[in-house]
């Protein structure tokens, strides 16, 4: 990953306003746990990071201190020192499904509203905003997809796939919202248990989305998109139903 790589996608999580630690934080574990940051990779100093993403040199060493002890970046001291991106952790599937156990049916239901609404808008917008080379980098991700060997890789990929659409829509809000929901849901779609196994009914959702975008169709890729969230909602749902009702049965 090139400096230009690096700065690009710390703009993905840069705070409109002087941020609160919290939020920094929140904004750089997303990041990492979506590879934007990749693992090994060093982020820039603090001053530097702190400046890209626009908030208070103070507020960032806070937040940074959190993430190390959370194990998601490690500090190197000495000439080559610096912090690094840790290798990322699968989470147990039985722990995905705990978490999915412990959402209601209509706080689930409205995660999916608000997906769908934020990734219908994104492709839409970014049929009409997106350049070519930005459809390669959408495409990229689509091929990473297919490659990938582990349902963190997939899920890394799918996000990053819904995330450069909605950065192509050139709206740093919904790239930001993209960005949150991809973290609290998206690793749950990619669950044996939850069909996270048909990679290639994913891909073809993911390159007919990128079709519409290529063409300019804004409805289509709307409508797509759109239609995407909702079958990986939909799936999560009857999943949950299943696991309330083998809980009643026990």
């Amino acid at each position: 990953m090139t400096a230009q790589d690096i700065t690009r996608n710390t703009a993905f999580i840069r705070l409109r306003q002087e941020g609160r630690t919290d939020e920094v934080t929140r904004r750089l574990v997303e990041a990492i746990e979506l590879g934007l940051f990749a693992e090994g990779q060093q982020l820039p100093s603090e001053s530097e990071l702190a400046q890209q993403l626009g908030v208070a040199t103070v507020t960032l060493r806070e937040a940074l201190i959190t993430l190390r002890q959370r194990g998601l970046i490690k500090t190197r001291r000495g000439r080559n020192g610096g912090s690094f991106v840790c290798a990322p952790v699968e989470m147990p599937e039985e722990l995905l499904l705990q978490r999915l156990r412990e959402m209601s049916g209509p706080d689930l239901r409205d995660l999916g509203d608000e997906q769908t609404a934020v990734s219908g808008t994104a492709a839409r917008l970014a049929a009409k905003r997106s350049s070519h080379e930005q459809h390669e980098r959408i495409a990229q991700h689509i091929e990473t997809l297919s490659q990938a060997s582990s349902r963190l890789a997939r899920h890394r990929a799918d996000a990053r796939f819904h995330i450069e659409v909605a950065a192509a829509a050139q709206s740093l809000r919904l790239t930001n919202a993209e960005m949150r929901l991809q973290s609290e849901v998206g690793e749950l779609l990619w669950m044996e248990s939850a069909g996270g196994g048909n990679i290639m009914e994913i891909e073809q959702e993911h390159r007919g989305i990128l079709q519409a975008l290529t063409s300019g169709d804004s409805v289509l890729a709307g409508a797509l998109a759109e239609a995407h969230v909702t079958r990986g909602i939909k799936r999560l749902l009857s999943l949950r139903l299943e696991l309330m009702a083998e809980a009643n049965e026990g």
